[in-house]
């Protein structure tokens, strides 16, 4: 059986520190030895912190170095005056900087969320620096993840629904009415688990604004920052590294994003996790590192 760790924060001989990356100060933490490779994983938002992204140090205990790393602008990394850093473009740059920068070769890149989008932006231009790439919960074409989402809302209670549309009319993202009923997406859609993981909630408490409503929007369905037209479809043929594709049942980024995704990467494995949403990595957590395992080592470095 696979061994888990307690807590993903006391692996074995943690690293972390500072890295200049394009002119600005990163945060990053790394796990375990390169045994058998390296794993860089990448968190979403965007916005948020790398921390809840932490159960993957499991992997450390299978012979990999996980490193984590908050992007610019989150968590304890620099955070720049000029929003208009704050573009896919530039965060692509930033992962092959900080890939050089901390010596990983060709890591195998595991992406979260808006960072299983940022993994494939990565992976279009710099897949020769990959050895695999992971995508959990990520996507490759927002409109039709936003139309997945519109449907998941359509789902909602009813009195739930019209809290947000009247909210929503009036442009009031913010009043507590209307985030309590925002909640009741995340509940279904984020995070199944009647209790949050600590290093869950403690990423959505220090979520940076002002990226997150730059490149997202007010919320997870309300996609009106710059990457509500990415769509990288019909460039999906190119990418030639194996590839992992991982959803949940329940997933915000829904399974038929996941097997669009699948459909057009050639030699793809995909793989929906029955009882999760967008965090499989905490809510089937063994199983999920189960799954991520068996993919690597068919792929050693």
């Amino acid at each position: 059986m696979l061994k888990q760790l307690e807590d993903s924060t006391r692996v074995v001989n943690p690293k972390e520190g500072f890295v200049s990356i394009l002119g600005f100060n990163l945060f990053y933490k790394q796990f375990g030895r390169p045994k058998k490779g390296e794993i860089l994983c990448l968190h979403g938002g965007p916005g948020a912190t790398h921390d809840y992204l932490l159960s993957m140090a499991d992997l450390a205990e299978h012979g990999y170095r996980v490193t984590f790393y908050d992007q610019l602008g989150c968590g304890r990394s620099q955070v720049p005056r000029d929003a208009s850093l704050f573009v896919p473009e530039r965060y692509v740059e930033e992962v092959e900087a900080l890939r050089w920068a901390l010596g990983l070769g060709r890591p195998n890149v595991i992406g979260s969320s808006w960072g299983g989008m940022l993994a494939i932006a990565y992976a279009l231009k710099y897949q020769r620096n990959m050895t695999s790439l992971t995508s959990v919960g990520g996507l490759h074409n927002v409109p039709l993840c936003v139309r997945e989402m519109q449907r998941m809302k359509r789902q909602l209670p009813e009195d739930v629904q019209r809290i947000i549309e009247r909210y929503e009319a009036d442009g009031d993202y913010e009043n507590p009415e209307y985030v309590k009923a925002v909640m009741v997406f995340y509940r279904r859609h984020i995070c199944r688990l009647r209790e949050w993981p600590p290093d869950l909630t403690y990423t959505l408490d220090h979520m940076n604004k002002p990226v997150y409503s730059t490149m997202n929007g007010p919320n997870e369905f309300t996609i009106i920052g710059n990457t509500r037209y990415w769509d990288v479809t019909s460039q999906l043929h190119k990418i030639r590294v194996p590839t992992l594709i991982l959803t949940g049942k329940y997933d915000e980024v829904s399974p038929v994003v996941g097997r669009d995704m699948h459909n057009h990467i050639k030699g793809s494995e995909f793989t929906i996790f029955p009882k999760s949403s967008h965090l499989a990595f905490w809510e089937e957590r063994e199983a999920f590192m189960e799954r991520v395992l068996k993919f690597l080592k068919k792929h050693p470095r």
